[in-house]
């Protein structure tokens, strides 16, 4: 029965419910809440209200039948509880919460049921590896007091929890699988492992909570830190048998002419002098010998329509598309053509996470600006608005340009956004 209900039924409840829920009466009602919800739902200890208003002095005075009469009281809450019995309320105080609303939680059985099951999961993950060829190996108990302290594993739904360090256990023990006879193939592909342990080829993608335990797994066992980039874990995967995805991540490249002495230099070269681009996986830039003349000039661009217009006008001098944001593969090359002595000059798009972007390029490999200073903004918004071209309002929060302090206040000045492709005339001036 609900409070209205239950006054509508009974016009002494009706007044019992209008006195209990009046102000002075509040602060009582949220202490006790709070002290019986960590009680475990039982009506012992005291609470100790300060600094009473004559209007709480009043309401306490009644329901305790007792003065109130200085700025503090303290209520026994077994006392309490006697009271409201004996009153026309008639139910004890978990009730006449439970009445005033919300409904109580017991915290204390709360946390019990947590702590069990947190419990569970260590016992589930203890039994799969003592079940396994894990069992006895020096680094497994290390490997489970590291996730037991990191704590993420435990922060997950029940279900979840133990799906996941059961699956980490299983690739595990597949990836090593002690004296007895390894299991076919002895590589495997990464989608391929986490297919057979996941049912989904995904499972085992990186920022995933399961390729975080299985590659700290991996770490420990061969002695290794833990990665800290994406080339790192690719490292680890492939030291463990395991073959990471990389082929269908690619860097758009044009004119890139590397001295190596293999087919795989000679074809990039023969592309640059037939004037096409190429799309490098990291498969392919693991196996590549990306030597350049020392100082050879790269310019590095954001839009893929750059790399076409350089393509189709037969532009000669390196050019690396970051196709927007720059991922693993792009600054795997950039990583590359740097420790080998090349030069960087780069541009992107005239807005915020353009500017985001050529700071982060910039800042990895001291690129210098390629068009990018507050003066070409000027010029290329001024003539955008000559020739009618519609404007694009530049919006999001304003980012300073490392390279140029002029540029973000010019930008945010005028408001306008501009695209890469409004100075493609001016980049393909430069590309020779």
């Amino acid at each position: 029965m609900t409070r209205r209900e239950r006054a509508d039924a009974h016009p002494s409840d009706a007044e019992a419910l209008a006195f209990l829920t009046r102000p002075g009466l509040t602060r009582l009602w949220t202490a006790a809440r709070t002290r019986l919800e960590r009680n475990g739902l039982q009506p012992a200890g005291t609470i100790r209200l300060q600094h009473l208003d004559a209007q709480e002095r009043e309401a306490l005075s009644l329901l305790l039948a007792r003065p109130i009469t200085g700025g503090t009281a303290t209520i026994r809450l077994p006392d309490l509880d006697t009271r409201l019995r004996a009153s026309a309320v008639g139910q004890g105080l978990a009730s006449t919460l439970e009445e005033l609303g919300p409904p109580l939680t017991d915290r204390r059985a709360v946390r019990d049921a947590a702590a069990a099951e947190r419990a569970r999961l260590w016992s589930t993950a203890q039994t799969e590896v003592d079940t396994t060829s894990l069992s006895g190996r020096p680094w497994t108990a290390r490997w489970l007091e590291e996730i037991r302290r990191g704590g993420t594993l435990a922060r997950q739904d029940p279900h979840t929890a133990t799906s996941v360090i059961t699956q980490a256990v299983h690739i595990l023990a597949t990836l090593f699988p002690g004296t007895g006879p390894r299991p076919t193939p002895v590589s495997w592909g990464r989608g391929e492992l986490a297919t057979r342990a996941t049912g989904s080829a995904h499972g085992l993608d990186d920022g995933t909570l399961l390729s975080r335990l299985v590659l700290r797994g991996i770490a420990l066992a061969h002695g290794v830190e833990f990665p800290a980039d994406a080339p790192a874990r690719r490292t680890l995967w492939r030291l463990a048998s395991v073959t990471p995805d990389e082929v269908s991540s690619t860097v758009l490249a044009y004119g890139l002419c590397p001295t190596g002495g293999t087919w795989r230099e000679a074809a990039l070269r023969e592309r640059a002098h037939h004037h096409m681009e190429t799309h490098l996986t990291l498969r392919e830039l693991r196996t590549l010998s990306l030597k350049m003349q020392p100082g050879t000039r790269v310019h590095v661009c954001e839009n893929p329509r750059v790399v076409e217009a350089a393509a189709d006008t037969g532009r000669t001098a390196p050019l690396i598309c970051t196709s927007g944001s720059a991922t693993t593969v792009v600054l795997t090359l950039l990583d590359t053509l740097a420790a080998s002595g090349c030069l960087f000059a780069y541009h992107g798009d005239f807005d915020w996470p353009g500017i985001a972007l050529a700071n982060r390029i910039m800042q990895r490999y001291g690129a210098g600006p390629w068009r990018m200073r507050a003066a070409d903004y000027e010029y290329l918004a001024t003539r955008t608005q000559a020739h009618g071209t519609p404007q694009i309002a530049l919006i999001g929060t304003p980012t300073e340009a490392v390279w140029d302090a002029e540029l973000a206040p010019t930008m945010d000045a005028l408001g306008i956004a501009l695209h890469e492709e409004a100075a493609l005339d001016l980049l393909l001036e430069d590309l020779g």
